[in-house]
Parts: C-alpha cells; sequence; structure tokens
C-alpha cells in the first residue's frame, strides 16, 4: 500500500506542475515578466513557510539549528535552480507546454541521474554512487542505458519542434494562435532549463539534516507510524528562497527593461482576477514538490522518485497542450512525430527508474 500511496503523490505533484501555467493564459494585458513575479511571491515566498507552518511544528527551531554550511548550500543550489526555473517559464513560452516540458524535463531526467554521480567520482562520500559503479553495476548500466534512450527522445521531440515551425510558416491561422513560438531561442533556453533544473534535486540533497531532524521529531512522537511525510516541507523553504532571488532579480530587471512597473497597478487590466489567477498558478506550481514529499516517504528512494515525478509532469504537461490545441495546424507527421519522442522520453524514465529500483 506504501508504494500505491507513493505513486499516487507522484501523479498529484506531476499534475500540478504539468497544469500550474494554465492558469497564467487567463492573465490579461501583462508582461510575462509582471505575471510570472507575482505568482513566484506564492510559489516561493508565501506559500512554503505556510506549509511549514501547517506541518511541521516549531520549523523555525529546525532552521535555526541548522549548521550555516548546510543551509548555505542548500539556498546556493536554490539560485541556480532558480535559473532553471526561470528558463522554465521562458521555454513553455517560446515552445509550448507539450514540447517545452517535454524536452526540459527530459534533460532534467539526464543531468539529475548522471552529474551527481560525476561529482562523486572526484569528490568521493560514503553512501553515494559514483559514475564508474554505474559502468561496472547492472543497475548503474540500466541507469546509463535510460539516459541514452533519453536522449534519443530529446532529439526526436527537437526534430517535431522543427517541423512545427515549417508548418506554423505556411498556415497563418495558427501562426497567429502560436505567436510566442520561436524553436531556435526556445530549444537554447530548453537546455539551460534542463541542466539546472536538476539543481532543485541536489538543494534536497544538501538540505536533508533539516528533513531528518523534522522526521525524527515525528517519528519520536508517533512510533510505528513509518516516516513523516511532510518532513521536505522545511527545506523547500531554504530552497525555494534561492529560486525567489533569482527570478526577482530578472523580472525585476525586464520591468525596467520593458517599463512594465505599471502592470500592477494598471486599471485597464482586470486587476484581482489577473492577480487571483497568479496566486492559483503559483500555488499550484508549490504543491508539485508538496506531494513530491509526500511520494518520496513511501517509496523511500529519492532518484526514482526524482524520475517518476517527471515522468507524471510530461504525461500531463502534453495532455494539456493537446486539450489547448498547441499542435492544430500542423501537419500529422509533426504530431506523430511530437508523440513518438514523448513515449521514448517517458520509457527512458521508467528505464531509469528501474534500474535505481533493482539497485
Amino acid at each position: 500500500m506504501g508504494t500505491i500511496f507513493g505513486v499516487f503523490f507522484h501523479f498529484l505533484g506531476g499534475f500540478a506542475s504539468g497544469s500550474f501555467y494554465i492558469p497564467y493564459k487567463k492573465v490579461k494585458g501583462w508582461a510575462w515578466e509582471s505575471f510570472w513575479i507575482v505568482g513566484g511571491i506564492f510559489s516561493w515566498l508565501i506559500v512554503p513557510p505556510l506549509a511549514a507552518w501547517l506541518t511541521i511544528p516549531d520549523f523555525t527551531d529546525i532552521i535555526k539549528n541548522t549548521n550555516f554550511d548546510v543551509l548555505k548550500w542548500t539556498y546556493i543550489m536554490g539560485v541556480l535552480w532558480g535559473i532553471g526555473g526561470l528558463t522554465y517559464g521562458l521555454g513553455v513560452r517560446y515552445l509550448g507546454v507539450s514540447l517545452g516540458s517535454t524536452i526540459i524535463l527530459g534533460l532534467c531526467a539526464v543531468f539529475g541521474a548522471l552529474v551527481p554521480s560525476v561529482y562523486y567520482d572526484f569528490f568521493p562520500k560514503p553512501g553515494k554512487d559514483t559514475f564508474s559503479t554505474m559502468v561496472h553495476t547492472s543497475w548503474g548500466q540500466m541507469v546509463l542505458l535510460g539516459i541514452v534512450i533519453c536522449v534519443i527522445g530529446i532529439i526526436i521531440c527537437g526534430k517535431a519542434g522543427t517541423m512545427k515551425e515549417k508548418d506554423l510558416a505556411k498556415n497563418s491561422t495558427a501562426a497567429a494562435e502560436n505567436k510566442d513560438y520561436r524553436f531556435g531561442l526556445g530549444i537554447f533556453v530548453a537546455i539551460v532549463s534542463g541542466i539546472l533544473s536538476a539543481c532543485f534535486n541536489f538543494g534536497l540533497e544538501a538540505g536533508k539534516s533539516m528533513a531528518d531532524t523534522a522526521n525524527q521529531i515525528w517519528v519520536a512522537a508517533h512510533p510505528a507510524q513509518g516516516n513523516f511525510l511532510y518532513r521536505n516541507n522545511v527545506v523547500y523553504i531554504i530552497v525555494l528562497w534561492g529560486g525567489l532571488t533569482t527570478n526577482f532579480i530578472w523580472c525585476m530587471i525586464l520591468n525596467a527593461r520593458n517599463k512594465t512597473f505599471g502592470d500592477y497597478t494598471n486599471s485597464k487590466t482586470p486587476l484581482f482576477k489577473n492577480y487571483i489567477f497568479c496566486a492559483l498558478a503559483g500555488t499550484t506550481w508549490f504543491l508539485q514538490f508538496f506531494f513530491y514529499g509526500m511520494g518520496e516517504s513511501k517509496l523511500g528512494n529519492g532518484a526514482s522518485s526524482w524520475i517518476l515525478h517527471m515522468a507524471f509532469i510530461i504525461l500531463i504537461a502534453n495532455t494539456w497542450g493537446l486539450v489547448l490545441k498547441e499542435w492544430k495546424g500542423v501537419s500529422k507527421k509533426a504530431l506523430a512525430t511530437v508523440i513518438t519522442g514523448i513515449a521514448v522520453i517517458i520509457l527512458s524514465v521508467l528505464v531509469v527508474g528501474y534500474g535505481n529500483s533493482i539497485k
């Protein structure tokens, strides 16, 4: 039952992540940087400590008593992840929900699985797997096979993107409905986002001692009831402060450059609705990691949980892409190509997850 609940919680997290951008599409009259940072205030500043307050008694004491180096590296990983999150928004803007999310999360799966093992080859740490270990073990070889499959899937999706660009150029109506679509720029920011988005998982690893403390306190008060479902909520606060720092600085720069500071008080736009939709988007975004932490607590395997989480996001994001008719006006060949690429990426994350499960 624990495994079933773990998978269910990851599905809920994947649904939240794959759906959070939808309310932003309802915001009227605001520049991208304006609605992104308003939603981000909820995602990274308001909701995380509220969630911790509701689930972890005295969570502030855990943070106060944590070693400064732990807090520092958790925050730094959050800053790097923040760049990935920022470019995620741009990637979705320029490539669409389905194609953008698929490429970014595929790359995130690759780097999230590969980078830590390479790092531990150079800086060994007890209990951590190295790239050399992966090469010489059956489970590691399975993970590497999954990564290769993922790269193939990304290439197929990239091909579908170029086909979509050509089809839109021939169809003025479809092009108007996809006015922000820019494959070249989108693929660049998607690569940056995919690499740096993996830093969120590294941030959870850096702040693991805080989660362990929360877990120990809860287990002592609730013996024989398993691990604490909400133990990661205290770590999210620090990681997301880092993400807020990056995104706030960049959005303020864009507000100044584009002269869009007036968006926040522009009475010619539906201000109340805009703020509500941004709050909804931001809160929905945070819920992905709220449920991710619950799923990881049940499955007990960080790497497999991370990959399962992304598999569900890819599925949900592409379902929304079809519902929102992002592939309207393109050829059946282009649509079939992107579906094939998505299927290959989903296969890759399942292969990587299987590799971790037989470890």
